[in-house]
């Protein structure tokens, strides 16, 4: 009985190894652009990641034929959401590194464009994993892409020591 035990708690541990090997980076990477931290200064997305494979560890046994893939990356997603919620809304908000490349969008456009974009989750999904109907998500991804391939342009300098003429 007992050799049992220690048999499937190590083909546990090997098989959770094994998984984490193969979708560490890509979830590592997911967790990265949420937080809008740059790529070698991670700590929020890091913890994240933690977080979600911990959660995931904490479950493996019980999958029983669901992907643990999504299983993490659907914990990280709530996690996010929940954290950004209370971050922006009760704390202030923590700033976006300016070198991420998803610095310019608001917290819950970037989740909703890594989910669908970079991650590949249906519209339809994406809403039923944030409580949001898949109009909201569709308009807010639509809104995330504008605003990567169209950026606001600074004004331009006023020259120093010009006049504008009267009108």
């Amino acid at each position: 009985m007992r050799d049992r035990q220690v048999a499937r708690s190590t083909r546990r541990a090997r098989e959770f190894e094994a998984f984490v090997a193969g979708a560490g980076g890509r979830l590592l990477h997911a967790a990265t652009l949420l937080t809008a931290e740059a790529p070698d200064d991670n700590p929020r997305a890091r913890r994240l990641l933690t977080l979600a494979l911990a959660h995931t560890y904490a479950r493996w046994d019980r999958l029983r034929g669901e992907d643990p893939y999504d299983c993490a990356r659907q914990y990280l997603a709530g996690r996010f959401a929940r954290a950004t919620w209370h971050q922006y809304r009760v704390l202030g908000g923590a700033r976006p590194d300016p070198r991420s490349p998803l610095a310019a969008l608001a917290p819950q456009e970037r989740l909703i464009l890594v989910l669908r974009l970079y991650e590949g989750v249906a519209e339809q999904q994406t809403a039923a994993l944030l409580g949001l109907p898949a109009e909201r998500v569709h308009t807010l991804c639509d809104r995330a892409t504008a605003t990567l391939l169209h950026p606001a342009r600074p004004a331009a300098p006023r020259a120093v020591g010009t006049k504008t003429a009267p009108s």
